[in-house]
Order: C-alpha cells, then sequence, then structure tokens
C-alpha cells in the first residue's frame, strides 16, 4: 500500500508535542513524512527537517513557503498537522484547506468563536478533513466506553464528572518562568487559561463518550496566585443536549496530581469510569451488581476499541499510539475518498472542526458565566443553533 505523504508545521527541536505527531503519524506505516516547517527560525526549521529524513527541497522555513512549495507539486501531501502556537492555528488552518489540504489542528483549534465558525464554514465549503487533536479520543477503552455507551450498556446518561487537574503551575515562583507565564497572560493565551488548555479535553471527552453536546455552563474561576490575570483553577457545572449533567473539575495547582484526566459516566442502569493514568483499564458497574474491570486487548471489546488496540493484552499503550488512532482514523477517511469508496465506519471518531468551535464557545461561555457570578451562558455557536 502506497503510503500518504503527510507535512507538519511546528513541533521542532525540544517540542514537547512534535515527537507524539511524528510517532503518531509514522507508527502503522500510513503516512509517510514528506514535508516539514518546523521552527520560527527558518535555518533551524529546516535544518531539523532534514535530520528527521525530510527532503532538502521540503524542509521550509516558515508555513507560507511550504504551503506555496506543497500546492505546485503531484505529489503534494494528504494531511497537514499544524503544531504551532495556539494564536497561529486560525491563520494557518484556514490557509491550508482553502489551498485544497486536509488539516489536523493542535488544540485549541482557533483563539475565538468567531474563528472556529469560520473554519467550520471553509471546511464544510471545500470539503476538505479539519481535524482537532483531542488526542486523548483515540484511546482504546474511551472508545470503548463510548461504543457501550451508545449500545445502552448503563442505559440513558444521568450524570457525567470529568476532571483534568495537575500541580505543575503551582509554585508562585515560577510567575517569571516564560514557558509558564504566557498561559496566564490574555495576550498570549486568550480569555482562559487552565480551562482552555486542559480542561477541553476533558469537556471533549465528556462530549465524545456521550454522544451529547453542551448546551449551558456555569463556571467558577479562581486565581490562585495573584500575579495571573487568568484561572488557575475552575469549577464547571453543564447541562447537555441529551439530558445528562455534568460537572467538571480543572487546575493547574493540584500538588501531587500528575495529569489527572479522568471521565466518568453514571446512567440509568450502570457506571463507567476510566482514568489516563491508568489507561489499560475500565472500570464497569452495573446496577446493584459489582464492579467490573474491562482490560485493554481484551478479546470482546467492541469493534471501535479493538481497532484502536495494537499491543497485546497486559501491556501498555500511551499517549503517542492514542495520537496515532487519529491519524489511522484520518488515513482511511482520506484513502477512502481517493479509492472512491465507503470509509470504514469505526474510522469516523476523530474529532473535527465542529468539536474544536464547541469547545471554543464553551470556554467562552464559562469565561462570561464566571465573570457573572456563576449564571448559567448559553453555550451554543450561533452557526449550529
Amino acid at each position: 500500500m502506497t503510503k500518504l505523504n503527510w507535512g507538519l508545521i511546528g513541533g521542532g527541536e525540544g517540542s514537547q508535542i512534535g515527537p507524539a505527531h511524528r510517532l503518531g503519524a509514522g507508527i502503522d506505516g500510513l503516512f509517510h513524512f514528506a514535508a516539514g516547517a518546523l521552527d520560527v527560525d527558518p535555518a533551524k526549521g529546516r535544518a531539523y527537517a532534514q535530520s528527521l529524513g525530510v527532503a532538502e527541497d521540503r524542509a521550509y522555513g516558515d508555513w507560507k513557503e511550504m504551503l506555496a512549495g506543497e500546492s505546485k507539486r503531484d505529489d503534494k501531501i494528504d494531511l497537514v498537522t499544524v503544531a504551532t502556537p495556539n494564536a497561529t492555528h486560525f491563520e494557518i488552518t484556514k490557509a491550508f484547506l482553502e489551498g485544497g489540504f486536509h488539516v489536523l489542528c493542535e488544540k485549541p483549534m482557533t483563539m475565538t468563536v468567531e474563528e472556529g465558525e469560520e473554519i467550520y464554514k471553509i471546511s464544510k465549503a471545500t470539503g476538505k478533513q479539519c481535524a482537532v487533536n483531542f488526542g486523548y479520543s483515540g484511546f482504546s477503552l474511551v472508545r470503548q466506553m463510548k461504543a457501550m455507551i451508545a449500545n445502552g450498556d448503563i442505559g440513558k446518561v444521568r450524570l457525567v464528572k470529568a476532571e483534568f487537574a495537575h500541580g505543575f503551575h503551582a509554585d508562585a515562583a515560577d510567575a517569571d518562568n516564560p514557558r509558564v507565564r504566557w498561559r496566564y497572560d490574555p495576550k498570549a493565551a486568550g480569555v482562559s487559561a487552565v480551562l482552555a488548555d486542559a480542561g477541553i479535553h476533558a469537556l471533549h471527552m465528556a462530549c465524545f463518550v456521550t454522544g451529547q453536546d453542551v448546551e449551558t455552563i456555569s463556571a467558577d474561576y479562581a486565581s490562585t496566585i495573584a500575579s495571573r490575570e487568568l484561572e488557575d483553577d475552575a469549577m464547571v457545572n453543564f447541562r447537555m443536549d441529551g439530558g445528562a449533567v455534568g460537572r467538571l473539575w480543572t487546575s493547574a495547582v493540584a500538588i501531587g496530581r500528575m495529569h489527572g484526566l479522568t471521565i466518568q459516566v453514571f446512567g440509568e442502569s450502570g457506571g463507567l469510569v476510566w482514568q489516563q493514568e491508568h489507561p489499560n483499564q475500565l472500570y464497569y458497574t452495573p446496577l446493584n451488581g459489582r464492579t467490573q474491570i474491562i482490560e485493554r486487548g481484551a478479546g470482546d471489546l467492541y469493534a471501535e476499541a479493538s481497532r484502536a488496540s495494537r499491543v497485546t493484552i497486559g501491556h501498555s499503550e500511551g499517549m503517542p499510539l492514542a495520537f496515532a488512532n487519529i491519524y489511522t482514523d484520518l488515513a482511511e477517511i482520506i484513502r477512502a475518498e481517493k479509492e472512491g469508496r465507503a470509509a470504514d465506519p469505526a474510522a469516523n471518531l476523530f474529532p473535527r472542526a465542529e468539536d474544536g468551535l464547541r469547545s471554543m464557545a464553551s470556554v467562552y461561555a464559562a469565561t462570561d458565566s464566571a465573570k457573572g457570578d456563576g449564571r448559567w451562558v448559553n453555550a451554543v455557536p450561533n452557526i449550529l443553533k
């Protein structure tokens, strides 16, 4: 099978997210790393791309040069990943979609709801996929949870509790650390810090597994370190369009918490619990029954979960393999389009522009609510009403 051509923007040497994307795109042999504009310094970007095996003429100095260069090629990239700072996502994603390329954009997809609506419309108009890297939705047992809920295994969903809390920004002495400071600066981060950075992963997870979308939000923000303009802790209540009630806690000052991404779903006839730090187990408790442990890699999982599992039962799978499932989904969708056939339905799970738009709308609604002492605010984007 001929590999699809893949390009990466951002994610250069020393990047936290770049290696995860390179591993995710390459691990199944579906994509060839063909082009890159990896660094804000053109010389460094070109050199690093070539050190990773990218041909000299496709190791670009910046994303504009890459767009122009790839647009002229017969073997142009099939998918480009945007892994640059948040404030640049909209401009780059918009340009590549309009240029006829499929895009996988790091979250947040945009900095404003209006930008999100524009990306949503462009993706629809061009017919090009705009995926958003809510990568944790790629974990095998998260997809098992989604399939179980859709199949009615826990009955109608009543309550969702989501968390994404860590303690890595709890030191007030880090106030001038540039790697931390920008996250709490509205000029760089936008209207929200920890909710937009971490909490939207948990919020998206709640929507992903339940198949419901957020309708209204009530939020309380706290800046526990006085020098911060934006919140480092948030408690968000939300109500969903399928009737479920949601609770979300996200924090950057929870000392002792490493990552803390947890999703719990409680239905009329059962409950499910999954933790990202222990991704191989999904806990299922039927009404009036004993708690059961569902193991990743077991032979009786739903097709969506089995497809997303690569190594044998009992061995750990991590974040890069979750990312790889997003890339595998996209490869199947892109290849099916090229071959004029229907795509595997189990591949139709990757987050899209609509998810990125809804997430940003929820951030703005939560921020509005927090400023209004927790009043309930509509979180549905106008274009989707």
